[in-house]
């Protein structure tokens, strides 16, 4: 324990002056210890710093926590964290406050909690990007996320959909590789931005696939879902709540799931695996992480409450209502998930030689 007050020095720290002594009782001539009670006490000061941890994450939360969410109000992370945030804060008995802090892909928000006592009381509720892709994006990242954020748990995950026009021509995805490989370079996929999921997402597609398309990238979302339904691209690849009003009106035509399994909401719709690729899993999953130095009680204690509460059917419900699943995982599985992710896209960013606005 850094710079730990010593028992003695505690007792004079805590003493009256005047009358009282520095041992804590009436002033009087104070016995001159001998040696042996010299190391017995420095072992009763040593014990009780070795202890100090231990009770300071027993006492865990004591007042609120907060969640750094890098994005604006309104995204997936943000929406799933407030499904499981009543229940949070009745296990902990504490207010559990999300503070969004847009900017630079995440990076102003995430650089924000590096940054931040590791006390126990700021977290990170960070996307894929923010632990695994943008390291490989921005050449001046201020912080290491593998280094400098300890995971907690994986809160949720939207497999990747692909969606086209609702009066296309094209209903599979072999109906989509076929067309692409007519047409070279002639097919466009939209994208929220340079090095966003859904660019990585539609690259990761094209070289599995080998089809060259022709990327458009967009200021955010709703300009490339617009974009989409206008014809002035061709393909999107996104997760299902950025499109799931217009797949159901009809507009959009979602032709495959980029997971292992179908979506509940979307049951007709098959996986990438069932068409042929199974190497198209994608999607983009949200995850909780602490700054280094964090007590590893207190990432625990977070991660086991989470975990819990994502095993709630009402929790649930609310997660696959808008086609996103709830994960809960131990802090090794993600960190484990990390590092396989990381090495996976790395290849993908590299050899698409894709570049940040």
């Amino acid at each position: 324990m850094k710079n730990a007050p010593t028992l003695a020095a505690t007792r004079l720290r805590c003493a009256p002056r005047g009358r009282f002594s520095s041992w804590g009782g009436p002033a009087m001539k104070k016995p001159a210890l001998s040696p042996a009670r010299w190391s017995i006490s420095a072992c009763i000061a040593a014990a009780a710093c070795l202890h100090a941890p231990a009770f300071a994450a027993d006492a865990w939360p004591s007042r609120p926590i907060r969640v750094v969410v890098p994005y604006a109000p309104g995204n997936t992370g943000d929406i799933t964290l407030r499904f499981a945030q009543l229940q949070l804060e009745k296990k902990f008995g504490v207010r559990v406050l999300i503070d969004n802090k847009s900017g630079a892909s995440g990076n102003i928000g995430a650089d924000e909690v590096v940054r931040a006592a590791p006390d126990g009381y700021t977290f990170l509720l960070g996307a894929t990007n923010n632990f695994v892709t943008n390291q490989y994006l921005f050449k001046n990242m201020r912080f290491d996320p593998v280094k400098d954020l300890v995971p907690v748990s994986l809160l949720s995950n939207g497999p990747s959909v692909l969606v086209v026009n609702g009066s296309s021509d094209i209903r599979t995805l072999s109906d989509l590789t076929a067309e692409a490989k007519k047409n070279p370079g002639k097919l466009n996929f939209g994208s929220p931005g340079n090095g966003t999921p859904p660019h990585l997402a539609a690259e990761l597609y094209s070289q599995l696939a080998g089809v060259q398309l022709t990327h458009v990238p967009y200021r955010g979302s709703p300009p490339a879902v617009q974009a989409l339904m206008a014809g002035e691209i061709q393909l999107y690849v996104t997760a299902l709540s950025s499109v799931a009003g217009h797949v159901a009106s009809g507009r959009l035509r979602a032709i495959a799931v980029a997971d292992k399994e179908r979506l509940p909401i979307l049951p007709a719709v098959p996986t990438t695996a069932e068409q042929g690729l199974p190497g198209l899993i994608t999607g983009n999953w949200w995850g909780l992480a602490a700054p280094v130095g964090t007590d590893p009680q207190v990432i625990e204690k977070f991660s086991a409450a989470l975990r819990e509460v994502l095993k709630d059917p009402a929790v649930r419900k609310q997660y696959t209502d808008i086609g996103v699943a709830p994960i809960g995982s131990t802090p090794a599985e993600f960190a484990s998930r990390i590092k396989e992710e990381a090495q996976a896209w790395k290849a993908v960013i590299e050899k698409a030689n894709i570049q940040p606005e």
